[in-house]
């Protein structure tokens, strides 16, 4: 099979042609059909302190039809079309036990983040099966759609609730897809582009904010006032302190941003407002569940963050114009 690998150190991935995987007892093998391109995945090939590895295959945001079922696999079948929790979880430490976050697991099992290949051997515990409803689009954008769920049941959002979302990547726009679906009251996106205005609106942001000296007026006049919850979800310096400048006293932010870099804050100015801020990472297998079986039943279709699709052949070049100023939101690698 062909798949991607990470060389290590920042350098260029290559396509590389690996013997088939085959699945051992417990596992699956999937044919896979999609993969879609996260910002983790710029993030962790560049080189810095956070970095995937050397010589690793990568790819998290995938979904794909089994192949081949290995022994002690009884409830899934060959021709089943599935979704990926890429994360392995023991189910037995604490963190599993009292939230079941596979990605803080302290015991980790393994990786499945094997999306960039075409074939992948992955335990049948970390397999989503897709209703017949769905298709592999569908499939590939439970992962992503997964962290934006997770991050947002967090903040809390009470019915009616004012709700500013910082940025308009992918994370950002299921996170106001989210928000939308569990009741929320007025949203305002406020992004540095304005590109992506009419897709926030139709995730279900009522306004969008472009930053600049007049956006607090902005969010007021759009918000009826400060927003109760604020979620972050752009991952840049200066993100946590432009939440709390922008909450409402006694409000929430919820940082999905994901920032690898120090990010100074004011206390004084959250303690005069006595503002609360929840980090997130990850999901659980609820999650996946979830929206497997209510993706289809939303105010939109979320594949219409889908903006272009490639091939794996494409995948580095796309990677590297990934990094800089492009038009794109969601992009997958088919095969």
């Amino acid at each position: 099979m062909r798949a991607a690998i990470y060389p290590g150190n920042g350098g260029p991935v290559t396509i590389e042609t690996l013997a088939d995987p085959r699945p051992g007892p417990g596992e699956v093998l999937i044919r896979v059909s999609r993969c879609g391109i996260c910002g983790t995945d710029l993030a962790m090939t560049r080189g810095g302190a956070w970095d995937y590895g050397s010589g690793v295959q990568f790819g998290h945001e995938y979904a794909g039809e089994i192949v081949e079922l290995g022994r002690e696999v009884s409830a899934l079948r060959v021709g089943d079309r599935i979704a990926v929790m890429p994360s392995l979880a023991c189910g037995r430490c604490t963190s599993c036990r009292a939230h079941g976050n596979a990605v803080l697991c302290e015991d980790k099992q393994g990786s499945a983040m094997l999306g960039f290949s075409e074939l992948a051997a992955i335990p049948q515990g970390a397999a989503t099966k897709l209703p017949a409803v769905l298709s592999l689009a569908d499939g590939a954008l439970i992962e992503p759609l997964a962290i934006s769920l997770y991050g947002v049941q967090l903040a809390a959002i009470r019915p009616g609730d004012s709700v500013l979302v910082l940025g308009a990547g992918s994370v950002a726009l299921y996170a106001v897809y989210w928000a939308r679906r569990l009741g929320a009251g007025r949203i305002a996106v406020m992004s540095r582009s304005p590109r992506r205005a009419a897709l926030a609106r139709d995730m279900g942001a009522d306004r969008f904010i472009a930053f600049g000296e007049n956006e607090a007026g902005d969010l007021r006049e759009a918000l009826g006032g400060a927003p109760v919850v604020v979620l972050e979800c752009v991952g840049a310096q200066g993100m946590l302190m432009k939440a709390l400048s922008h909450v409402a006293p006694f409000g929430r932010i919820l940082s999905l941003g994901f920032c690898t870099a120090p990010d100074p804050v004011i206390p004084a100015l959250g303690s005069y407002k006595c503002a609360s801020i929840q980090f997130s990472v990850g999901y659980s297998m609820r999650e996946f569940l979830y929206i497997a079986d209510q993706i289809d039943k939303g105010h939109v279709d979320p594949k219409r963050t889908i903006s272009s699709t490639v091939t794996l052949d494409e995948l580095p070049a796309t990677l590297a114009m990934l990094r800089k100023p492009n038009a794109e939101t969601k992009v997958h690698v088919t095969f």
